[in-house]
């Protein structure tokens, strides 16, 4: 595959694997070089300006990931959002070409037909079907930084208990056998 380069890549379009969705839902499809912060500009701006109900998340292969993270800044920036998650697989085209042809005819092109997992989320307002597989209900409504009393705590959701004893450091002593001290003496003392 040395003498070969990568020069198409296609998606096979699929539709939707949610049932009931309005016909103008958005579809925010998620690519591996996408910015999440241009994604997120978009989306944020459709279910705040625009008073969108629903919107959904795909991507695939190496976006799979990055999709993930743009649902979980939403959850987190909205909140109340009820969540359905449906992973399939994806039939992926990539077309390469021949670098170095053979003299007498055209570049050869090989065509490589790849299965990619796919993740398509939606985000609802709205209640969703609490039996349908993949569903997730909103998150209680806690201000990120807060604990559940209310005090303020920087980026933590609890604050964290205070160090124990048995975790502090200490002086250890080490052992040392058969030194001219005689066997077992303490050769000194290194701080931990």
């Amino acid at each position: 595959m040395e003498n070969f380069r990568k020069v198409r890549t296609s998606e096979e379009e699929m539709p939707l694997p949610f049932p009931d969705l309005p016909p103008d839902v958005v579809e925010m499809k998620v690519k591996e070089g996408s910015k999440i912060r241009n994604l997120m500009n978009f989306a944020m701006a459709q279910m705040e300006v625009k008073g969108r109900r629903q919107i959904v998340f795909s991507g695939c292969g190496r976006a799979v990931t990055k999709t993930i993270t743009c649902v979980e800044i939403m959850k987190r920036k909205l909140g109340g959002l009820h969540q359905v998650t449906q992973v399939r697989y994806k039939t992926v085209l990539e077309v390469w070409e021949n670098q170095e042809p053979p003299p007498d005819g055209p570049a050869q092109n090989l065509t490589v037909h790849k299965n990619v997992p796919s993740i398509c989320i939606l985000l609802s307002r709205d209640p969703l079907d609490p039996t349908q597989a993949g569903y997730q209900p909103p998150e209680p409504r806690h201000e990120v930084g807060e604990d559940v009393s209310g005090s303020s705590v920087k980026g933590l959701k609890r604050p964290l208990p205070p160090p124990r004893e048995e975790l502090l450091p200490k002086k250890l002593q080490v052992q040392v056998s058969g030194s001219p001290r005689g066997s077992g003496s303490t050769a000194g003392q290194l701080d931990h």
